[in-house]
């Protein structure tokens, strides 16, 4: 089981013992594939870790961008977290339904936002109910709470910069999607995506960062999955995968490993898959 680090990952205890804290916030940050008939708000709605606030990654992003959830102008951000009665001063917790899934990528938005008390919960509710551990199905009483970002935009890349990525190879590209859609030979989930990957690319599955249950590996069992992936952790990374969900899970374990030098392509293969003429590799 992974350390616990109150800004990565910490465990299901490390929430239980901390739970009634008066600066902790807890968000549920569970987002489903459209296709999977899940309704992530109604199910928050039905049970969620006790005083946990919903976030919406759909409606937090980006309205103007045509492309999926993309992260959202930080006044955006500042509104809806204020809204949630979260800002300075707390320690955040984020989960998901599926264990260690779209969490990541709040963690990942947070981040890029600057601030760094934030952490996911490993293992996620799956891992909470398995346990045995209380929820409720109230919503919490909420106070507004200031709070204040400072974009990193170093953390982020845009289709110029990872196209220039791929071309210069001064940046190592991690696709985390799953091998048979990284090779083409698995159609994609969106309508329209050509099949395949940005060339020069790796591919990192998400998945092969977990143990069985649905933990995050430990930081030896991370680095070798880097390293399987050839992927060098002496050089820099940029992470992408169908929407930027996934892809914050290989952020969030780079940064598990002391790598710093990482940043996500916000688009990723909604965005690349999309224009023809954005080359792609297949196989």
């Amino acid at each position: 089981m992974a350390t616990d680090d109150p800004r990565t990952l910490v465990s299901t205890d490390w929430l239980a013992a901390h739970l009634r804290d008066p600066d902790l916030r807890v968000l549920d940050a569970s987002w489903h594939m459209p296709a999977s008939g899940r309704d992530a708000r109604a199910e928050y709605a039905a049970a969620h870790i006790p005083a946990a606030r919903f976030f919406d990654i759909d409606e937090i992003s980006d309205s103007r961008s045509p492309l999926p959830h993309m992260a959202p102008p930080p006044e955006k951000f500042v509104s809806r977290l204020r809204a949630m009665g979260v800002g300075d001063g707390h320690h955040v917790v984020v989960y998901d339904a599926a264990g260690l899934f779209s969490a990541a990528r709040v963690w990942w938005l947070f981040r890029l936002m600057g601030k760094t008390d934030v952490a996911v919960l490993d293992g996620g509710l799956p891992k909470w109910l398995a346990e045995g551990r209380e929820t409720e199905d109230m919503p919490p009483v909420v106070r507004d709470r200031h709070i204040t970002v400072q974009r990193q935009a170093h953390l982020v890349r845009d289709v110029t910069q990872v196209a220039a990525a791929a071309k210069l190879g001064d940046w190592q590209i991690a696709d985390a999607r799953s091998p048979g859609r990284f090779t083409g030979e698995e159609a994609e989930p969106r309508p329209g995506l050509r099949g395949g990957h940005i060339p020069g690319s790796v591919n990192l599955h998400y998945r092969t960062l977990m143990n069985p249950d649905g933990t995050m590996k430990d930081t030896g069992g991370l680095a070798a999955a880097f390293a399987a992936a050839g992927i060098d952790l002496a050089r820099p990374v940029i992470t992408t995968c169908g929407s930027g969900i996934t892809a914050a899970i290989l952020n969030l374990a780079l940064e598990r490993l002391g790598h710093r030098a990482h940043a996500l392509y916000d688009g990723s293969w909604a965005e690349w898959g999309m224009y023809g003429d954005l080359r792609v590799a297949r196989g």
